[in-house]
Order: structure tokens, then sequence, then C-alpha cells
């Protein structure tokens, strides 16, 4: 043993755990991988079985979505190490995208709440409605405005797309927000202002949406046509609408759509988000409030 460890240039204790280890081939002796079998901060057996629970009874829920629910219940990792946990399990496949990454562009936010509110309408899906609505060609319209620097939304659904329902909703607004709205900013439809009209009379004529906002004392900016990522904070929002709200869900009535809503309202206002720090917008808004206050004693 020690003329074969003076010949290779190894130790004894090389030199014995090859011999141990020889089976009569050369594949025998080649090094073996020494990473370990387990990990001293890996997820528990009770977590594994929590993350299966809840992904098959959340099979179409979204990763942040079924984290924060494993949160309520309990679960204490980050979400970066439930999507690698779920990955290694094989219960959460992410399919490879062919489009080029898309770069943001970042668009003035608000700095404080109120300074500026994005305004929307979003069509009430037609296979969300029941077949009796669906006979009587029934169609119902969402209005939402959500406050840049917050996210706090308020959302009011009609059976009516025009310009007196935008005033109402307004007025709706004002009442909704627990501060004052500086600015509204709409897209170009004209269910908010005749900008695009093209009566040259019906162009310089206000419509009711916007003598209102002159009465309330708001001021009114519109996006550049066709360009909706300047809206995109509600255009987000009713992108969660459609995967998390109307999603597999059928409305009976205008009063059971508004009854649902409210009650979607109620849990958007009070979701964690991420851009606000995992606070959700009515934390982040009661965080803001009680800074401010801090900051008038001192």
């Amino acid at each position: 043993m020690t003329k074969a460890a003076i010949r290779f240039g190894e130790c004894k204790r090389t030199v014995y755990r090859w011999r141990e280890r020889y089976d009569g081939s050369l594949e025998s002796l080649k090094d073996k991988s020494r990473k370990p079998h387990h990990h001293p901060n890996e997820h528990t057996t009770e977590e594994i079985k929590l993350i299966r629970n809840y992904k098959a009874n959340n099979k179409k829920t979204g990763l942040v979505v079924l984290w924060i629910k494993l949160r309520q219940a309990g679960y204490t990792r980050t979400v970066q190490g439930l999507y690698h946990v779920m990955r290694r399990l094989g219960i959460y496949e992410r399919a490879p995208s062919k489009k080029k990454k898309y770069q943001p562009t970042e668009w003035i936010t608000g700095k404080y709440p109120g300074e500026k509110v994005q305004v929307d309408v979003k069509y009430v899906p037609k296979e969300c409605m029941s077949p009796e609505l669906q006979e009587k060609e029934e169609k119902f319209y969402q209005y939402t405005a959500i406050d840049e620097f917050t996210r706090l939304r308020y959302t009011w659904f009609t059976n009516e797309h025009s310009t007196y329902m935008s005033a109402e909703f307004v007025r709706r607004l004002i009442k909704y927000f627990p501060f004052k709205i500086e600015t509204i900013q709409t897209d170009n439809g004209f269910e908010f202002t005749n900008r695009l009209s093209w009566n040259a009379f019906m162009k310089r004529k206000k419509t009711m949406f916007e003598e209102t906002l002159e009465e309330k004392g708001i001021k009114y900016k519109v996006i550049k046509p066709h360009t909706p990522k300047q809206n995109g904070r509600v255009e987000r929002s009713h992108r969660k609408d459609q995967e998390r709200f109307y999603y597999g869900k059928v409305f009976w009535s205008l009063e059971d759509l508004r009854n649902r809503g409210a009650d979607w309202r109620k849990e958007y206002n009070n979701f964690p988000m991420r851009p606000l720090g995992w606070l959700s917008p009515n934390e982040f808004l009661k965080k803001y409030k009680s800074q401010g206050e801090l900051v008038r004693t001192i």
C-alpha cells in the first residue's frame, strides 16, 4: 500500500479507499459526487404534503396566489423557494416562452394617494352570462378605477355604456376613495370624451363625464390613442379580473354581478402585492397615513 501511494502520489488513506470500492472494473475507481442527499433547510415532509394538497385543490391557481394561500395556512418559505420545490416535485411546469423579453416603459406613477387615478371600462365576458341573459342579449359593463400610488381599486357594474354612467361612476368613486382625487386618466372612449369625434361640433362639446370632473374640481387627462400601456395599472387589474374573478363563473342578474363583484373588490384590496412590498392596497394606504402622521408630529 505504501509503494502504491508513492507511485501515484496519493496518501495511503486514498489507496485504501480505492481498494475497498474496487470491484474489478475501472468505473468503480472513478470519483463520485460529494453532493449531499439532504439539506438542513430543505422542505419538511409536512410542508411538501401541504403544497401537494393545495396544488391539487387549486390546479388553475398561479404561483403567487398559491403562495399567498399557503402563507395563510402557516407556510413560511419564500415564493422562490416554493417555485423551486414545485419544479423539483414535478407539479409546476412553465412552458418556455418563444417571445422576445418585453422591456416595460416606466410611465410616471403617483407619488401620493389620489395624485392620479386610472379609469377604464371592461365588457363582462359573454360566457359568464346565464342562458336567460344571453337569450335577452343583455350586456354588462365593469367600470374600474385604480389609484396609481396605493393600487386601491373601485369597481362598479352597469348594463349601460355611456357618458351618463361614466359621470355616475365618478360620483360613486369620490365617495368610495378615502382621499381626495387630484387627476383622473382615461383612454379616448366616447363614454369619456368626444376628443376623437369626426364631428367638429361634438369634438368641442364636453361630455357629461368631463363636466362632472370639472364640477368636482378634478383634473382630466387622456392617454395617447392606441397606447393602452399608458393606462397599464387598470389594464393589468382587468387581466386579474379575467383570471381570478370571471373564470368559471355564471351571473344570473345585474344584482348578482354587483354583489359578487363587491366581494371580489374587497378581496382585491386586501390581497398582498409585490410592487407594494407584499402589502395589500389597504395595508399600504394605512402605512402611508401612519407615516404621514409621524412626520407631522416630529
